[in-house]
This record gives C-alpha cells, structure tokens and sequence, in this order.
C-alpha cells in the first residue's frame, strides 16, 4: 500500500481515554481476524499463531521489547493518521454528494486498556468503534506484535482494519446504529446475532467503497494489495474460526459473518464503490 508522503490527519489522539458507560463497542473482537489473515496471507499456521499471541499475552515484556515499541510507535501512528486522513476525504466526498455533512471520528491510541464512553476495553478486545464518543480505538501495540513477534505485515490488511471501523462511525451518522440499539432490547441473542452480522458485514462493505474511492483519489494501492485481502478473507469468518477453537460451527453464533460473506460484501464495496448497494439489512440470503 502506498502511503508514505501522504497528509496526515489531526483527529488521532493519545492516552488512556474517557471514563463511562452506555452504548456497546461495535466492531470488538477483530484483533483475532487480522492476526489470522496476516498469517494466511503470509502461509503461516493460523492456530500456530493464535498460540503465539496467548503465550505473549501472559509474559512480561522485557527492556528489549519497550524499545521495540517506542522505535515503532511513531511510524504506526504516522501510518494510522494516513490512513484515517484518507478516510475522511473519501466519506466527506460521498457526505458532500448525498447533501449530508460529514463529523470526523477521532482515532485513540491506548496501550494496554483504554475508557471509553462505552466503558473499559482490553488489548484483547481488539479495535473497536464506541458510537457513544464517535471515537476508533487502537492499541499502539496492536502492530507492533505483527511485525516483531509475529513477524507478519500487510500495510492493506491493517488499514482495512481502520476504515471497517470508520465504516462503523458511518453507520452511526446514518442512524444505523441507533436502530441496532433500539432492537437490542426487544430479541432473542440468536435474532440479535443476525443483525450484528448484518451490521459487520455492512461495514465490511463500507471499508470497500472506502478502497474504491481512495484508489481513484490517490492511487493508494500496489499490485496484489485488493487480491491478497480477498484471498485472505476467502479462508476466515465466524464459521472458520469456530471450525478452528471448537470443531463444529454454530451459525446462530455468529457475530462478524463467514468468510464467503467477508469477502462477498468488501470485494462488492470495491468494485462498485456506490453507497447504495450495501443494504445487508435487506438482503434475503442473510436472514
């Protein structure tokens, strides 16, 4: 992905976040999925990595390690700024189109565990997006275990992780979110579980039409950066990962979406680059 030289943006900010309660974290959990398509895409053993991750979560970090961070805490925050950069003139472009107008989220950085509006949230919980401050959150470290102890990269994968979370915030200036709420209520874990897919694989859409558009504002992409994340996404998704931890798929379950759906919804966010055609809520196949 080409990204070095690009504007940076002002919305990302440091340090331990906003106390409070309320509104649920949308998008929670992703951390898992990246970890495993950065290893498909870089033919390593998605389990072998998995263990990697739990083994390194329960050791300490030794003085080699703190300088590891801080030698790459700027060029991920530079990296993240780019990317979110680029998602606010590709989401104020399509806001202008449709009349509508265009709040830029703000991107915190946190290590470890951050408050937010929607309550605390650990480094395992991954990215996320909180609805109740129109805030993205990622752990500094989040990039830092790819390229140190994993030894994985994919400058696409990591900032198709930002804008499927910008795309959450999208759904929020819509109302869409809102509505998820209010329905929140009134079901069953199983119903509401199908709306939660709905609702990634909206986003997934989303972070589509962001690629679509950015490639044609700026020419963000490289060779294989589109095919790699489809093949990637083509092997994970709920049922994959459920295959992988317990041995059997339980569809009612699922929160984020299989993998054919993935990559179904990300790769029709790209080609057609149209807002219009991302109404999972309505699609039939889905329900």
């Amino acid at each position: 992905m080409r990204w070095q030289n690009r504007r940076t943006s002002d919305n990302v900010e440091e340090g331990s976040g906003g106390g409070g309660g309320g509104r649920m974290v949308i998008g929670g959990g992703i951390g898992t999925v990246v970890i495993i398509v950065l290893a498909l895409l870089f033919k390593q053993n998605p389990a072998t990595v998995l263990q990697q991750v739990q083994q390194q979560g329960t050791q300490q970090a030794g003085p080699d390690d703190t300088h590891q961070v801080t030698d790459y805490s700027d060029v991920n925050k530079r990296f993240s700024s780019v990317v979110l950069a680029s998602t606010e003139d590709v989401w104020h472009d399509i806001f202008n189109n449709m009349n509508k107008t265009y709040e830029e989220p703000k991107l915190h950085l946190f290590n470890g565990s951050v408050s937010s509006a929607c309550g605390m949230a650990e480094s395992a919980t991954g990215p996320f997006y909180c609805p109740g401050d129109h805030k993205v959150y990622l752990d500094t470290e989040f990039f830092d275990e790819m390229r140190d102890k994993f030894h994985v990269n994919g400058d696409f994968a990591m900032a198709y992780v930002i804008a499927h979370e910008v795309g959450h915030h999208v759904q929020n200036l819509l109302g869409i979110s809102a509505k998820m709420d209010r329905a929140r209520g009134r079901m069953s874990e199983a119903e509401y579980n199908k709306l939660s897919v709905k609702l990634e694989l909206q986003a997934d859409f989303l972070a589509g039409v962001w690629a679509n558009h950015a490639e044609r504002m700026d020419t963000i992409l490289e060779a294989g950066d589109i095919e790699s994340a489809l093949n990637a996404a083509s092997a994970v998704g709920d049922d994959r990962l459920q295959k992988e931890a317990q041995g059997y798929v339980v569809p009612d379950a699922f929160t984020h979406g299989t993998s054919a759906q993935r990559m179904y919804w990300f790769k029709k966010g790209f080609t057609t680059g149209d807002l219009r055609q991302g109404d999972t809520f309505s699609d039939a196949s889905l329900n």
